[in-house]
């Protein structure tokens, strides 16, 4: 029996956080916990991570949490102590976020198909410009400077290119490009380069290349089929993911795993928390339901997150999704429809 922790979040993250519980609840074998934070309970108690938190996390086997972010929460101050501070207390240096097309339709791209869109990227997760280190002198003023700092250490960037290569002895193609900009950013990048160097030298077996960050967000809207494994920095992998969110068919399609390979790590949908659609039955619970699919497998329960992967794949070809994708199902029906195909 696995404990998890559930943390529906903000705005559309109860509606498909329900959804996604649904089809867990169904495979069984969990004992759910669900904890209040978020918004709300900020703008109620002034609290956005109680005392001992994140060693409550730590007691969990898996956290499955739901989008963050509240207009009545302007700074976004809960959304970076829950989300954020997790990811950095927890030590969660894998953001782990598959791409793969389901059906051509959905694809923005003329003429591909589900073979063309199939590639992982591999984002840093604890390090780079969202450390927070820097600040603002002088705010409001016509004078004002703001400096913002990224890091990047060794021990940062070798354990999350080694894993890059580790997955891609797990696929197929076993191929892993690295993007940095370092024709620019010479100095915090060259480190990205070195560490990149070693680390291919000991994988013979994976193909190992080398792309600037613009080049490669180019490449991925030309020719998305070349691209197995992708690994970069925690600003990078942030937005290039949107990318391959958008090839597979919107964000509400995609899912992500923040993890530390062994130890507690955290699932949830890629998209955000959309304010305006809350409360009218309208979000996309498939990237919730997959990040269900990444925790099983993750947990050591393949034969489920396939049940659930196929199910998902089942119900995008017989059309029955929510609008954004061209179905035209609510959140609940559409949560539904795949409930019912899990065989």
């Amino acid at each position: 029996m696995s404990r998890i922790a559930v943390i529906p979040g903000d705005g559309i993250g109860p509606e498909v956080i329900t959804q996604a519980v649904k089809v867990l609840q169904a495979l069984g074998g969990v004992e759910l916990h669900h904890l209040p934070w978020g918004a709300d309970h900020y703008l109620a108690t002034s609290e956005t991570v109680p005392a001992g938190g994140h060693d409550l996390l730590r007691s969990f086997d898996a956290i499955l949490i739901g989008a963050l972010g509240d207009p009545r929460v302007p700074d976004n101050r809960h959304a970076r102590d829950i989300l954020l501070g997790t990811r950095f207390e927890l030590d969660l240096y894998v953001n782990y976020r598959p791409v793969r097309l389901l059906d051509a339709r959905l694809c923005p791209l003329k003429d591909r198909t589900p073979a063309d869109v199939d590639f992982v990227v591999l984002r840093e997760n604890t390090e780079g410009l969202y450390v927070g280190v820097g600040g603002r002198f002088k705010a409001g003023t016509s004078d004002e400077i703001a400096v913002q700092e990224e890091i990047n250490t060794y021990k940062g960037v070798h354990r999350i290119v080694r894993h890059a290569f580790e997955v891609a002895r797990t696929r197929t193609r076993r191929a892993v490009c690295m993007a940095d900009k370092s024709n620019a950013m010479q100095e915090g990048h060259a480190l990205w380069q070195r560490v990149f160097r070693e680390v291919s030298a000991e994988y013979p077996d994976v193909s190992a290349r080398h792309l600037y960050i613009d080049a490669l967000a180019m490449m991925l809207v030309q020719d998305p089929r070349q691209f197995d494994v992708i690994v970069t920095n925690n600003l990078f992998g942030d937005i290039i993911t949107d990318i391959g969110g958008a090839l597979q068919g919107g964000l509400g399609m995609a899912a992500s795993a923040n993890l530390h390979p062994g130890k507690t790590s955290m699932f949830e949908p890629v998209h955000g928390s959309a304010p305006p659609l809350a409360g009218r039955d309208e979000a996309n619970p498939i990237g919730a339901i997959l990040s269900v699919a990444l925790m099983l497998d993750t947990l050591g329960r393949r034969d489920d997150a396939g049940r659930i992967n196929r199910a998902v794949e089942s119900a995008v070809l017989d059309g029955a999704m929510t609008r954004d994708v061209g179905g035209k199902l609510g959140t609940i029906a559409a949560g539904d429809a795949i409930l019912q195909r899990l065989t």
